[in-house]
């Protein structure tokens, strides 16, 4: 059975392959299916978005589908950088996007923040599943490790005994992560059907 995977990003589609194959998915990326489209991600949740991306390509395809999106949330920033965490306030690089997050928290003890990834799957018959994980923390004083991406160097997990998420071995966010949880909830409803 085909699986089209909302994203042309090499990274993510390894990661899926290697969880779908196993289940008998012929696993494609949007390129590998001909299919040129960069959903617009309107929706005001996480979930919304992956839906969209998802509800987009099945609409093309006919076949199973599966997208995500996520990002983090950092409660003294009211949420942000949230939904934007890609292209927060507007700044080109993920080093500029960190310090933005640690300039906002200047001066400020409540560092309480949390990853979030929902993944939409759309099954053969075109129905939406939906699988969110959630990875607590904080955010560091500053920078720190050079092991992952994104919001990595400044973020220390419930679980990474005060050590940001780039100071520990990839194999501890590929186990802990919000993506994990995600993925792992996914697997478990795979397994079931």
């Amino acid at each position: 059975m085909k699986l089209i995977i909302a994203s042309n990003n090499q990274g993510k589609i390894r990661e899926y392959k290697d969880i779908f194959e196993p289940f008998g998915f012929l696993v494609l990326s949007q390129a590998e299916a001909d299919i040129n489209l960069e959903v617009a991600e309107t929706g005001s949740t996480f979930e919304e978005n992956a839906v969209l991306k998802a509800r987009a390509i099945y609409d093309m395809s006919h076949c199973c589908v599966i997208s995500d999106d996520s990002g983090l949330e950092v409660e003294a920033l009211g949420g942000e950088p949230g939904l934007y965490s890609a292209r927060y306030k507007g700044l080109g690089t993920e080093h500029e996007r960190r310090m933005a997050v640690l300039k906002g928290l200047e001066g400020k003890d409540h560092r309480n923040a949390r990853f979030v990834t929902c993944i939409c799957f759309i099954d053969e018959t075109g129905a939406e599943h939906i699988f969110t994980g959630i990875w607590n923390g904080v955010i560091a004083e500053k920078e720190e490790g050079t092991n992952g991406f994104g919001y990595d160097p400044i973020f220390i997990s419930e679980d990474g005994n005060g050590k940001t998420t780039a100071s520990m071995p990839l194999s501890f966010k590929e186990t802990h992560s919000h993506r994990a949880k995600a993925v792992k909830s996914l697997i478990a409803y795979l397994r079931s059907r």
